[in-house]
């Protein structure tokens, strides 16, 4: 009896391994999403305070309308303070002005100016940009660090969530087959 009381925490610790290590074979890039194929959340917010005239520019309220527009659109969820933020904008920005695609931005927790000024200097390429400065439009669509990108349907249904930074893969195997023969 003595014996199996001494074996039982090496059990238990061995049981808790087997279960972590199994766990590390997950992607960590794949985080589900609840919105998938259904409405995105309702949530208005107010333009970046400060944003420079771009060619897309429009400086209204984002809010859920501007994700019905009949046509597929992406939101991108971004800030200035985030470093793959910066190494995936060039792709944002080819989404936008090379494939015609409508990108709508909302830029997280972040300062007006410092937000304005990252724009300046990479290029804008939204259409809109919600200033969500505390943080509860992210809280609404479930964001769990930036960036993240949403496919939006031309109805407002979510059909497609990427966590972390997009790469010339992901957007043309899972982005781009969205718009092919829809823009």
């Amino acid at each position: 009896m003595r014996k199996v009381l001494y074996l039982l925490p090496l059990m238990f610790c061995l049981g808790l391994g087997v279960f972590f290590y199994l766990g590390l074979d997950g992607d960590p890039r794949s985080v589900p999403s609840a919105f998938i194929n259904k409405p995105s959340p309702e949530f208005s917010l107010a333009p970046l305070p400060g944003r420079a005239k771009a060619p897309f520019a429009n400086f209204d309220v984002l809010n859920r309308n501007d994700l019905t527009s009949g046509r597929p659109l992406i939101l991108n969820v971004w800030a200035s303070w985030c470093v793959p933020c910066v190494a995936e904008h060039p792709l944002v920005d080819r989404l936008a002005k090379e494939e015609g695609i409508l990108v709508h931005g909302i830029n997280y927790r972040d300062k007006a100016v410092a937000a304005s000024n990252w724009l300046n200097r990479l290029g804008d390429p939204f259409t809109k940009v919600g200033f969500d400065n505390d943080g509860k439009a992210g809280i609404e669509w479930g964001v769990y660090g930036v960036p993240e990108t949403f496919v939006i349907d031309g109805d407002g249904t979510v059909i497609f969530k990427h966590a972390g930074a997009l790469t010339p893969e992901i957007v043309e195997k899972n982005i781009l087959p969205f718009f092919k023969g829809r823009n």
